[in-house]
């Protein structure tokens, strides 16, 4: 039996994902595998990259019936001579900036594509070089003009290329910073919440009329997982978002208020850590609630609409700013019973005079609910 040889290995921002390409005598493939955590979760996407034997004229059924990764037959192979063995200096993975899909680039040229929408449905989905007509193993890469994935490929490889040198964060947090002290005031304190690694991301606090205002700068950075293959063409509408939080000062200390908006700095890297994403009538839950409090809503509807305003975009995206109001253990299993249970509790908090400040407040359903 022939055995694959790992010849490169590279995870993700967040280590949920490893990409790796294996090779043995036969046959070189691209893997995505998920970590332990999402093993049972979600499934291994593979694609096929090149032939080391020549193309066989039939599906490689021997090979799949012992479990070793088949050949693909000459119907699909751009080359049906064997083609040399990929050398492991050559490789090179990019992760999508979502963090749930990669490119493999070999020697600069681009080799195969696994987009990360297709961690969330059961169908493989990959597109390789080498391939000429789509297969139960992959389908054709193209071009930048004929496949959607290879220019994205490159659009990433322009985005990583640009955040290697170091310039942007200061031109993503001026902007950000430009617009937060646009609405409240000259930030009083700057929190770094990045924990040193990519991407830098942060909470400024502000005290406006009263109040302690606390946004987060740098989610928006990278598109969120599962948005693209739950939106869409609609996508860039939903995947990028920045979370903020208000606290009545006559309610809560500036230290009480800080801490409990500290749940902003865990919630900035749950769409990553979980492979999920957060949006409009979404809860989170939080050991810094205050009391009484399990949980936290986020909604942008939070807010009247004179205290609405826009972020600045983000590579072409909407950047949606969810203010996160604290909510009992009923609103939480209250929003999660059905499909748009958070945009009800929104409507319930509204109705009841509630708005994106915090302060004290009664209970909107019943307890049994």
């Amino acid at each position: 039996m022939s055995y694959q040889h790992l010849i490169a290995e590279v995870h993700n921002q967040q280590r949920t994902l490893t990409a790796i390409v294996e090779q043995d005598d036969r046959t070189a493939y691209f893997y995505i595998w998920p970590n332990d955590l999402f093993r049972s979760q979600y499934a291994v996407r593979g694609c096929w990259l090149r032939n080391l034997l020549p193309a066989p004229q039939q599906e490689d059924r021997a090979a799949m019936e012992q479990g070793i990764a088949p050949l693909l037959s000459a119907e699909y192979c751009r080359t049906l001579e064997a083609e040399p063995p990929l050398d492991p200096a050559g490789l090179q993975v990019m992760w999508e900036p979502s963090d749930d899909g990669a490119a493999l680039w070999y020697n600069g040229q681009l080799l195969a594509v696994i987009p990360g929408w297709s961690l969330y449905q059961d169908k493989q989905v990959s597109f390789s070089a080498g391939c000429l007509r789509k297969n139960r193993l992959t389908a054709p890469l193209g071009s930048a003009s004929t496949n959607h994935y290879y220019a994205l490929a490159e659009q990433h490889r322009h985005f990583w290329r640009d955040w290697h040198d170091g310039h942007l964060w200061d031109l993503v947090q001026h902007e950000l910073l430009h617009c937060y002290q646009t609405q409240f005031g000259e930030s009083v304190k700057y929190y770094a919440i990045d924990q040193g690694s990519w991407p830098p991301m942060a909470i400024s606090q502000h005290w406006h009329r009263g109040v302690w205002y606390f946004l987060t700068l740098g989610m928006s950075i990278r598109p969120m997982p599962q948005v693209d293959y739950l939106y869409e063409e609609l996508a860039p509408q939903y995947r990028r978002v920045e979370l903020a939080m208000a606290v009545d000062g006559d309610v809560m200390t500036e230290a009480n208020a800080v801490q409990m908006a500290s749940a902003l700095a865990e919630f900035a890297h749950l769409p990553w850590s979980r492979l999920s994403w957060v949006g409009e009538g979404h809860t989170l839950a939080s050991e810094v609630a205050p009391v009484g409090f399990e949980s936290f809503l986020l909604a942008n509807g939070l807010a009247a609409d004179k205290a609405q305003f826009k972020l600045p975009k983000r590579d072409g995206d909407r950047v949606n700013l969810l203010w996160s109001t604290p909510v009992t253990e009923a609103e939480r299993q209250f929003a999660q019973a059905e499909e748009n249970g958070g945009q009800q509790l929104l409507s319930l908090l509204l109705a009841d005079g509630n708005s994106h400040i915090f302060r004290p407040r009664q209970q909107v359903v019943d307890a049994e609910a």
